[in-house]
């Protein structure tokens, strides 16, 4: 199987308590801005074009919704090696969720669920089971396509996340607990939601529901009243005086990714090799920057793009290219934007100056 696409920037600010639901457990910046600062835009423009291949009317029922779209939800199993504290190994399952993309077989998740396993079994809700043949996997956006050895299987629709308004019915449907497929309901809470989790991972635009989410709901599809596809379920808030913060990552952004780990295995991007962090008043004042917006570097890896460029430990990007960079959302947007082998011009901050410099994009390192 092959494995996931790491990153080697990350952010590493953790928003809230973030708990994967698998069952692994603005101001403008006060810049002095190049000579075609004029036409710089905010990382907010034109970011993900939008996607639908269906355009159903809306059910009337919740229970329509469900025998619409069961069909084509899997239960996931995967068996993952696992050291106790005297460096014995063992197998342990753990329980996910996905839906069918494509009748040749197909299965889209998280990549959270499928990354570190030995094994893939996918459990069809007609009751027959496979072993995955193929992981493609994405942890840039945690998201994966899982190949069974099959044909003729029912697809689930996808509607267009573009279209939601806050208050807009969904349902959750996956496999909680790994107790089987089981559905939930609730409404769009909340539309364009960022999230920094542990790791290389910024999740961005997610959906927000209060449908509950729950471990073994992850990869499992977020479903509109017309039964179709808007999100894949991925991640909750899970503090004691929380209730109803789910997220899942919109089907706007999912697609293109599916398409290209389908057909490429993997999704190749632009790298510019550095770690970052956002900047903020606070931590502005604490290391005495000149700014208190855009992303202070805190690695560059050798022989990257950035190291090329010229750029140091410490130093703050407020822009990349025509993006203005007020925190890591906006930068790895930027960085979304770009191809392999664009020249970008990139504004920082060293010390009291202001600095610019051109750097030349590479694609990401394999792990």
């Amino acid at each position: 199987m092959k494995g996931a696409v790491k990153a080697w920037w990350y952010t590493p600010l953790i928003l809230a308590v973030l708990v994967f639901a698998s069952s692994c457990a603005p101001t403008t910046p006060d810049i002095v801005a190049p000579s075609n600062s004029s036409e710089a835009v905010t990382c907010d423009d034109e970011y993900v074009a939008p996607v639908s291949t269906s355009e159903g009317q809306e059910l009337h029922s919740l229970a329509d919704v469900v025998e619409r779209i069961k069909p084509t939800v899997t239960a996931i199993t995967t068996e993952i090696l696992v050291r106790d504290i005297l460096g014995r190994t063992r197998t342990q399952e753990t329980a996910g969720s996905g839906w069918i993309i494509r009748e040749d077989g197909y299965v889209v998740t998280n990549s959270h669920v499928v990354e570190a396993a030995e094994t893939v079994f996918v459990l069809l809700d007609d009751g027959r089971e496979f072993e995955a043949t193929a992981v493609y996997a994405d942890s840039w956006t945690d998201i994966a396509a899982v190949k069974i050895d099959v044909t003729g299987l029912p697809v689930a629709p996808v509607g267009d996340s573009g279209n939601l308004r806050i208050g807009d019915p969904l349902v959750a449907i996956g496999n909680p607990l790994g107790l089987g497929i089981s559905a939930t309901a609730g409404i769009v809470s909340a539309l364009s939601v960022s999230l920094s989790t542990t790791g290389s991972q910024a999740l961005l635009d997610l959906v927000q529901t209060d449908a509950a989410i729950n471990p073994g709901n992850s990869g499992g599809p977020l479903v509109n009243g017309s039964g179709e596809v808007i999100g894949i379920n991925s991640l909750k808030i899970a503090l004691e005086a929380v209730e109803g913060m789910g997220y899942a990552i919109n089907i706007q952004q999912a697609i293109p990714v599916i398409e290209k780990l389908i057909e490429h295995g993997r999704v190749e991007r632009a790298w510019l090799g550095v770690s970052v962090y956002p900047v903020s008043p606070a931590l502005a004042e604490r290391h005495d920057l000149a700014v208190d917006t855009g992303i202070l570097i805190d690695q560059v890896v050798p022989n990257s793009p950035a190291e090329a460029a010229g750029l140091e430990v410490g130093d703050v990007i407020v822009q990349f290219g025509d993006k203005v960079i007020i925190d890591t959302h906006c930068f790895i947007r930027a960085i979304y934007a770009k191809d392999i082998g664009d020249e970008v011009e990139i504004v920082f901050w060293r010390g009291d100056e202001t600095m610019v410099t051109t750097a030349r994009l590479e694609g990401t390192p394999d792990a």
